[in-house]
């Protein structure tokens, strides 16, 4: 996921909200643009937690830090193309590299991300419609990021009218790999305790030692 922001972030075609909300607070306050994604993701999950008065679970944590810290590490690495085709090819492959990355961290079922969380958070307090909920929350953040000083283009609404189909697209296929390597290891631990049950000739269930 993190891979896919600075793709759209280096194509410099313009950025999904919520990072034209970090793009924003770094031009204004300073720090890098990783660290805002944490910063703002921790307000968001204190957030969240007043609301439902309960504890995040671990994922949303994990979803925080790492986003953040690979962001940065990404942009070392990742430049800004020469050529005008060059960086919408780039922006097109962020968003989808985008859908992966949120695919993959919501197939294990370890919690939604900060921002997912509270939005979940929202719409089963006030009543309204999910995408009701995400768009003004969308909204309200890039209008505040614009504010600051944050890259609003031609990707924020590529990414803003796609990103809900790649996910639809990606996610049934994430899902399907993380099932598979949980169930391959479920096997493994239960082969090293001894304890896996396999079919034999007969089809009558055995243990296998």
């Amino acid at each position: 996921m993190s891979l896919g922001i600075v793709l759209m972030i280096e194509a410099n075609l313009g950025v999904a909200p919520w990072d034209v909300l970090h793009i924003g607070l770094t031009k204004q306050i300073g720090l890098t643009v990783g660290s805002w994604s944490i910063i703002v993701g921790f307000c968001i999950i204190a957030i969240t937690s007043i609301i439902t008065k309960e504890w995040p679970q671990f994922g949303a944590f994990f979803n925080m830090l790492l986003v953040g810290v690979f962001i940065d590490i990404f942009r070392i690495f990742i430049n800004t193309p020469a050529t005008t085709i060059g960086q919408y090819v780039m922006l097109l492959i962020g968003v989808i590299v985008c859908g992966y990355g949120i695919g993959l961290y919501i197939a294990p079922k370890c919690g939604a991300g900060p921002r997912d969380s509270l939005m979940i958070a929202i719409t089963e307090r006030s009543g309204w419609k999910v995408q009701h909920v995400r768009f003004v929350m969308e909204i309200v953040v890039l209008i505040i990021g614009w504010v600051l000083g944050g890259p609003v283009f031609i990707g924020t609404i590529v990414f803003s009218v796609t990103i809900g189909n790649v996910v639809g697209f990606t996610l049934p296929q994430c899902q399907r790999l993380v099932d598979g390597m949980i169930e391959r290891g479920i096997k493994v631990e239960n082969i090293d305790k001894g304890t896996l049950r396999v079919n034999d000739y007969d089809g009558v269930s055995k243990e296998a030692r």
